[in-house]
């Protein structure tokens, strides 16, 4: 079979990575893709908010399959135009989309449908004064601010005090994130313990994949801005059989009815952002797509080549595929980002000792933001690698990982020293 993935980032490489081990894949192109995606498929450059050049491409190449790996092109309907040339898409609908394309959107659904999340209101740039007294109506700070359309990961402000929260309402419904903020929700600060989980749907069945915990914030002991992750492990202990059964009943399988009802069928992988508090799940958000840096965990621990899954998802009859096995040794993966992210990062700096740093035992490099130079690797992007490792224990995982940083020669980069920390701390 011939696979189209659309992206260029870590994401995008580790999905490569894990089908080319697939005794059914036979081609895989990956448009734009990066440099290190170029070791195991054909890149196009394409980009991926090329909706029109992706469109054409696919009619020409016609691949059995087409994987999106961002959310922009879901939201900007590429699935919808694929699926008009009967091409099969792993990926939902823009309608679906909207899920992950307008936080107002998403809070608005789980209302209607009794889905468990934060208490939250919406606001334009003319509810300026409405916003700033909607704040008095939490016990304090800190406050949750969220631009409503796609920022990138960064949409998400949490001030600390009153007058920073009036400030950045603001600066956001001023357009600090451009058209994304031009409508803004604000909802209660939820307390507990994040973390990720992925189910595969067809639009009628949804059947859990895997769990995982990001770190979202810069800074070691999850300090300063959130980014769009820093590092992931899996399994996370916080979503153990229990606790993803419950995610399941209470979440995943009402957000896929729901989504059904409302004429909106949802195909592809549903990532639900959690926060666990006494053991009671409720929704941080939705994304339509793969988790960056959580797909690299993810696809490190598959066992089972998951192209059946993905394929289902896309054509149906996802309730009659076996469940995918995983690999027992936990996975860990840290970002190396340039200086500077999440805001303006450092670019154009050479990067070394890749080869000697893959050689580390169940170490493997996915290149997220990377260019070509002559013969060099060069940075080109905020977070730029992702140095993801497996071991028999989360630990030896963790050590293996930093081993591998500690031998990349790249001036400009730096990375979070405790990820996975929370796991570590419990033993």
């Amino acid at each position: 079979m011939k696979i189209l993935i659309v992206g260029g980032g870590g994401r995008e490489h580790a999905l490569a990575w894990r089908l080319k081990q697939s005794t059914r894949v036979t081609d895989i192109v990956v448009a734009p893709g990066n440099p290190g995606i170029a070791a195991v498929a054909r890149c196009e450059n394409i980009a991926a908010d090329n909706i029109d050049g992706l469109v054409a491409f696919a009619r020409l190449e016609r691949p059995h399959l087409v994987i999106v790996g961002p959310e922009v092109p879901l939201v900007m309907g590429l699935a919808d135009k694929l699926r008009a040339i009967d091409i099969p898409v792993f990926g939902p609908s823009a309608r679906a989309a909207m899920l992950e394309g307008s936080k107002g959107f998403s809070k608005d659904f789980m209302a209607r449908y009794n889905i468990p999340t934060a208490r939250y209101r919406r606001f334009t740039a003319e509810q300026a004064a409405e916003a700033k007294a909607y704040l008095d109506t939490f016990d304090g700070p800190p406050y949750v601010l969220k631009a409503d359309g796609l920022a990138a990961g960064k949409g998400v402000v949490i001030p600390e005090t009153k007058a920073e929260a009036e400030a950045e309402i603001d600066a956001m419904l001023g357009g600090r994130f451009g058209t994304a903020s031009a409508s803004l929700v604000i909802e209660e600060f939820m307390h507990g313990e994040e973390a990720s989980f992925f189910a595969l749907c067809d639009g009628e069945t949804a059947v859990p994949l895997a769990g995982a915990q990001d770190h979202k914030r810069v800074g070691d002991g999850d300090t300063g801005p959130n980014t769009g992750g820093m590092g992931a492990y899996s399994p996370a202990a916080i979503l153990d059989a229990a606790m993803q059964q419950r995610v399941m009943d209470e979440i995943v399988t009402p957000t896929i009815v729901g989504m059904k009802k409302d004429g909106r069928p949802y195909r592809g992988v549903l990532f639900v952002g959690l926060m666990i508090d006494k053991g009671i799940p409720r929704v941080v958000e939705y994304n339509c797509r793969f988790g960056d840096p959580e797909c690299q965990v993810i696809m490190a621990r598959l066992k089972d080549d998951p192209l059946p899954q993905l394929l289902a998802c896309a054509t149906g009859g996802l309730g009659d595929c076996a469940r995918l096995e995983r690999f027992s040794d936990p996975a860990v993966s840290v970002v190396m980002a340039g200086a500077g992210y999440p805001g303006e990062p450092k670019k154009g700096g050479v990067i070394g000792g890749l080869d000697e740093a893959g050689q580390v035992p169940g170490v493997t490099i996915f290149h997220a933001g990377t260019a070509k130079k002559g013969d060099d690797i060069i940075a080109n992007g905020g977070r730029v690698l992702n140095v993801t490792a497996t071991a028999p224990t989360l630990k030896e995982a963790v050590a293996r990982a930093y081993e591998a940083i500690d031998k990349i020669d790249w001036p400009d980069g730096f990375c979070r020293r405790d990820i996975a920390w929370r796991a570590l701390e419990r033993g």
